[in-house]
């Protein structure tokens, strides 16, 4: 490794990685240190009990942006992404099943709630006619409202209102509504059916530490719905190899143009001098330079670990501060003997219901119970008595994972509280028993699921933290709240990708759009920086 480059981007996750590869299209000498052993941060797949593999964090794909994917040349470095069958499967309480998904959901409303059949086209068209506006704006660069606005901030703020101004009234006032008001509530206005308000209203909760009911999840539901896969908007699928499929292949990309990535090379510091971001040093002490240094790190983690604070300015380092993360998410990988056999569906030969999202939660106050009983803490240290868990058996799509006639299953459960009291052990004192109550939760409507563990991995919100950066179990690098979007994330005067320090830039989730694996924040991260560096060719 060579003590100087044109950019040292710090942290090689999905966005880092896609950040270094448009850069070095540009001529740059460009290298990603990445401080775990593996490139791809949270976008992994990795062997967690011998013979099984599975993604370790984040787990289904379909946000990430056909730009990115093409531009990249991802496909043809061995990525491919299938779909599941349907999209969600909910065993309901009395012992029937909910099917979500083109060809399922009619049928599953017939008996009970035949009005919502037709409800249910008129909220995919107002869906779809938001998400067409926001689509766009999530691939253009925010104003930067700080105190010094330029001409192209100006002219950026032109462009979200022209783009914004594609929208009727009526399309503005849903806007609106998407923006401000809760799911429970956008969802108990279209449709009576719970299960159906259930399987919609899970998106609301995904990384999201907070009821269904709390003003701004509905936003967190529409971030959910901007992706597509194989160029069917809406529809999850599986990248064939896991996650880290995709990190890989970008991780390729970035090789063919001469990018060179560095793995177990942790950043300690960030370099200032002269009130400018010169380079790092790296644990152990060795300095790196570099004219450009871009962090894919949670904001966090950047401005209170690696930047001193004599370096920033007193307001950021109180809002930063202030900066809100927490996802009360805990993320389980099981190895299993044989496929769940649900009381609502049952046998242990491959159905397509075990390809599809398996949603243990039937109401939208289920959720609810299990965000306060978690906050609360009036039971246990904090987590959900009654907890919420998506089920995804990825051995289903993809026999490269387990061994022959066995499974691997990840699981992503809602809530857990992020911190637990230090005096009660934390954690590192609760997270087996925490692990036991999700697999116990499956077990209740799959009674054969508990004895059919051969092994599992879990991570608490601490485990995430540690392992991946992110802080509080955060899966988006921050909440994605209306005071934590657009020019405002992660602060206003950064939202253009620019970070405190000249020379500093932000690349990842912390920064617009947000969170999930859509490699955008690394892509218009990239254009800025090609921007002020005068480069070509930049991203449109």
């Amino acid at each position: 490794m060579r003590d100087s480059h044109d950019v040292l981007v710090i942290g090689g996750g999905h966005n880092g990685l896609v950040c270094a590869a448009y850069l070095a299209a540009a001529g740059l000498d460009v290298a990603v240190l990445e401080r775990r052993a593996v490139v791809g941060g949270a976008a992994v797949t990795e062997e967690f009990h011998p013979g099984f593999r599975n993604s370790t964090a984040s787990y289904t794909v379909s946000l990430l942006d056909p730009k990115v994917i093409a531009e990249l040349r991802l496909a043809r470095h061995g990525l491919r992404v299938v779909e599941r069958p349907f999209a969600n499967f909910l065993p309901l309480p009395d012992g029937s099943a909910f099917r979500l998904g083109e060809g399922h959901t009619a049928a599953s409303l017939q008996a009970s709630s035949p009005r919502d059949i037709e409800r249910l086209a008129g909220y995919g068209a107002m869906l779809d006619r938001v998400v067409a506006v926001l689509r766009e704006l999530m691939q253009r660069t925010p104003p930067n409202l700080g105190d010094r606005m330029a001409l192209a901030d100006w002219l950026a703020s032109l462009d979200a209102a022209r783009r914004l101004r594609h929208l009727d009234l009526r399309g503005r006032r849903d806007l609106l509504d998407l923006f401000t008001k809760s799911a429970g509530e956008l969802l108990d206005h279209w449709f009576e059916s719970t299960p159906l308000k259930a399987a919609l209203g899970w998106d609301s909760v995904v990384g999201n530490f907070a009821s269904p009911y709390t003003p701004g999840s509905a936003y967190v539901l529409l971030h959910h719905v901007f992706g597509q896969t194989n160029g069917k908007p809406g529809v999850w699928g599986h990248a064939i190899g896991g996650m880290g499929a995709i990190t890989q292949a970008i991780a390729a990309e970035c090789a063919a143009r001469g990018v060179q990535v560095h793995s177990g090379q942790a950043v300690e510091q960030v370099l200032v001098e002269g009130g400018r971001a010169t380079g790092v040093v790296l644990a152990g002490g060795r300095e790196l330079r570099a004219a450009t240094v871009v962090s894919n790190l949670n904001p966090k983690l950047l401005y209170t670990r690696l930047v001193a604070p004599a370096h920033l300015d007193e307001d950021t380092v109180q809002r930063i501060g202030r900066y809100r993360c927490g996802s009360g998410t805990f993320r389980m990988n099981v190895a299993l003997s044989e496929l769940p056999d649900f009381t609502a569906a049952p046998g242990t030969r491959l159905q397509p219901h075990h390809q599809s999202g398996i949603l243990v939660g039937p109401s939208l106050q289920y959720f609810e119970n299990a965000y306060f009983d978690a906050k609360s803490r009036a039971h246990n240290p904090g987590w959900a008595r009654a907890p919420i868990v998506e089920l995804v058996i990825s051995s289903t799509l993809d026999d490269t994972l387990a061994p022959p006639g066995q499974h691997v299953a990840s699981l992503f459960c809602q809530h857990v509280n992020p911190e637990l009291p230090a005096d009660e052990g934390g954690w590192d004192a609760h997270r087996d028993t925490v692990a036991r109550l999700m697999i116990d939760t499956v077990d209740a409507v799959a009674p054969n699921f508990a004895r059919s563990v051969l092994g599992y991995r879990a991570l608490s919100p601490l485990d995430l933290e540690r392992e991946f950066g992110l802080v509080g179990g955060d899966i988006f690098h921050g909440a994605l709240g209306l005071d934590q979007m657009f020019s405002a994330r992660p602060l206003l005067g950064q939202g253009n990708y620019r970070g405190a320090l000249p020379g500093l830039y932000l690349c990842g989730a912390g920064s617009h759009p947000g969170g999930g694996v859509t490699g955008l924040p690394g892509r218009n991260a990239a254009r800025e920086i090609l921007r002020d560096l005068r480069r070509r060719p930049r991203p449109d």
